[in-house]
């Protein structure tokens, strides 16, 4: 199979790298021509993903910001074969689909929606693996809900990658739970690790720091473009956190023992709640 694969960071630099383990042909545009240069060296590469290859992939796979995801579909459609599948790897799904849902339908290649649910707290090709996708959650959007052959066939584009299982849902229900799962994660690490208490914290802190702290290190620009386009969810998830601060801080504040004790057992029995 001939896979294009747009952008070399940690996503796309991984998928580069399952897709060559496996024997198939890697094509990739990268902005950065060390990092593409790097990347036919080390195997995970074939060749550039030029405007003649675009047109022999079978299958494309964006892995940049989702404005310039979106972007470069807009600009290629044209050229994309028609039997080819093409899947964004973006962290939000309203833009992109709505932008990328009818060039598909204009140009007749296949597009779908996608989320990899795996990743670290560094970025760039030399943090990418090969393994990085393996037993990890895909989260899918597709055009149609009811088509389960074009979901069989997204599997199966995927199957290099390891992905441990699959879930479909609207563009709209992923990134109001995204806002949650993955976007509030990392404003709060980033928020919490500003305090001057941090720059003493070592021999004093052990797993629930690191656990907390560990999305504190992030590609700044990239999070700031999926918290701005995901604007009104992220508020949403701001807003009921602070509510919830508030009433421990009002606690703490009063020396109110019940009303602490009843708000740590309020979010204790949330938590077996929704691990079940």
């Amino acid at each position: 199979m001939k896979v294009g694969i747009l952008g070399l960071g940690l996503i796309g630099g991984s998928l580069a790298r399952a897709y060559a383990l496996e024997g198939h042909t890697v094509y990739a545009q990268e902005t950065d021509e060390q990092i593409l240069s790097f990347a036919i060296l080390s195997g995970a590469v074939h060749a550039p993903l030029d405007e003649e290859r675009i047109a022999q992939c079978e299958l494309i796979l964006l892995a940049i910001y989702p404005d310039g995801s979106a972007s470069w579909l807009e600009n290629h459609a044209p050229q994309i074969s028609p039997s080819a599948l093409v899947l964004d790897c973006c962290g939000i799904k309203q833009e992109v689909c709505a932008r990328c849902f009818p060039l598909a339908e204009k140009y007749g290649f296949t597009f779908v929606g996608g989320h990899p649910m795996a990743g670290t707290q560094f970025s760039g090709f030399k943090y990418s693996r090969a393994t990085l996708f393996r037993g990890a959650p895909m989260v899918l959007v597709p055009p149609v809900f009811d088509d389960i052959s074009l979901l069989e066939r997204v599997k199966e584009a995927l199957k290099p990658c390891g992905f441990g299982s699959f879930s479909v849902t609207t563009a709209e229900d992923h990134d109001k739970m995204i806002a949650f799962t993955s976007q509030m994660p990392h404003i709060l690490s980033n928020a919490y690790i500003k305090s001057p208490t941090a720059l003493n914290h070592k021999g004093f802190s052990a797993g629930s720091y690191k656990d907390l702290t560990r999305v504190a290190w992030l590609n700044a620009p990239m999070w700031a473009e999926l918290f701005l386009e995901n604007r009104e969810n992220v508020l949403f998830e701001l807003d009921t956190y602070l509510n919830s601060l508030n009433a421990y801080r009002q606690a703490v504040a009063d020396g109110d023992f019940d009303r602490l004790v009843e708000l740590l057992e309020e979010g204790k029995k949330r938590k077996e709640e929704v691990d079940g």
